[in-house]
């Protein structure tokens, strides 16, 4: 995209205030539709263009410029040069045929005879791909566009019980889309894979499918900051489970979702009903068998354990994430999974203003899982900030930034 700078060059003290009011008018935003994008009062954007208030911490500048429509943050700040895309999107993803299959119309016809069996067979190894390769996201990507046109084609030609079955397990390659396009330039792409997982998952009729579409979808929706519809369809898909039926299945998709519920109201700050959710979830966990892991959704004790780091991060409890972390043994989980607990720990070393502790979780995150490390929002954010005001460890920060694609 062509970086077009339209706002005027400002000499004051407060020349940050004028390059947004000015980016505000032309957007043809009042200060108070502006305030409630970003998550701030009208008397906030008033005391930030009037000079009260100093120039944002830069996930602000990312959010003012992403509403703004501004592409590259030295139009607001008059620094130097850093596009938007370089901090909030990775650099790409190997998803071209994959987005050909899903935006394709033509009825699927299948090069065998459909197969249920086989089908799943295959979505469980696609599984498996992700959670084991070193490269989670060229893996799934070199299976999907297959996987895809086979398991609609086998929905499209079954019948019964044997078509929900594969509708299922349409559901789940719709999952495995989902990450595939997560964190990537092709945010459209993210919504249609939850939306189609949602839609097979209905399908086949199956609330134990439908609660793990809700779980991805509750991601979605919480990552955008739509909280409220995060929690709704969470609630919704666990009022049809039954957590004491017996069934290992549907005890631990409903632990799944008591997890979503926690970090939904952690992300929202309401503590009491955030460990509410994550007591639920803990329970469910120990009631299963013991070291068990859900194979594809991870849930078990591990991963309860994992996300009340996140959770005391969100909350602001940096010591407390520190001090849990300081006990996990983090090798029941996959290489993904590892990367992300050692990014929530990052955010806690943030909050606590220690960037030796940020610099060396981000770069145990990056040995785990560079997929993952690379193109998370709080990592390209740390890294830069970093690269500018790290002290020390400056120097470290720039060569973060240089595998995570921020310097060229």
């Amino acid at each position: 995209m062509t970086l077009v700078r339209e706002a005027p060059a400002v000499n004051s003290s407060n020349s940050f205030g004028i390059r947004l009011r000015s980016h505000r008018e032309r957007a043809g935003k009042t200060r108070a539709v502006l305030g409630g994008l970003v998550g701030r009062s009208e008397e906030w954007v008033k005391a930030v263009e009037n000079g009260r208030i100093l120039q944002p911490r830069l996930p602000m500048l990312l959010r003012l410029a992403e509403v703004l429509g501004i592409t590259d943050l030295a139009d607001l700040t008059g620094n130097h040069s850093v596009p938007v895309a370089a901090v909030t999107k990775a650099a790409s993803t190997p998803g071209d045929a994959v987005i050909a299959v899903m935006t394709s119309h033509a009825r699927p016809t299948p090069t065998a005879e459909p197969n249920a069996e086989r089908f799943l067979g295959r979505v469980d190894h696609a599984w498996q791909l992700w959670h084991s390769a070193p490269a989670g996201k060229a893996a799934i990507a070199s299976v999907l566009p297959d996987l895809l046109i086979e398991g609609r084609g086998a929905v499209a030609h079954l019948d019964g019980q044997t078509r929900r079955r594969a509708s299922a397990g349409v559901a789940r390659a719709y999952h495995l889309a989902q990450q595939l396009f997560a964190y990537s330039p092709y945010t459209e792409m993210v919504w249609l894979s939850a939306d189609r997982a949602m839609s097979a998952a209905q399908d086949a009729d199956d609330p134990s499918a439908i609660a793990a579409a809700a779980w991805y979808y509750s991601h979605l929706y919480r990552a955008s900051g739509q909280l409220t519809k995060a929690h709704e369809v969470v609630e919704q898909a666990a009022a049809d489970l039954d957590p004491h039926s017996g069934q290992t299945e549907q005890l631990a998709r409903w632990g799944k979702l008591q997890l979503a519920a926690a970090r939904t109201h952690s992300k929202a700050g309401n503590e009491g009903l955030a460990w509410r959710c994550w007591d639920k979830a803990e329970q469910a966990a120990n009631a299963l068998p013991t070291g068990y892991l859900h194979p594809w959704l991870m849930f078990g004790a591990a991963e309860v354990a994992v996300t009340a780091i996140g959770m005391e991060a969100d909350l602001f409890h940096p010591g407390r994430a520190i001090r849990r972390a300081a006990r996990l043994e983090l090798g029941a989980l996959p290489a993904h999974r590892r990367a992300a607990t050692y990014i929530d720990i990052a955010r806690a070393y943030h909050l606590t203003g220690d960037p030796v502790g940020v610099v060396h979780m981000i770069s145990k995150a990056l040995r785990e899982n560079v997929d993952v490390t690379e193109r998370d929002l709080f990592v390209r954010q740390a890294v830069l900030d970093l690269v500018d005001n790290g002290g020390p460890v400056r120097d470290d920060a720039r060569e973060l930034a240089l595998i995570v694609g921020l310097l060229r």
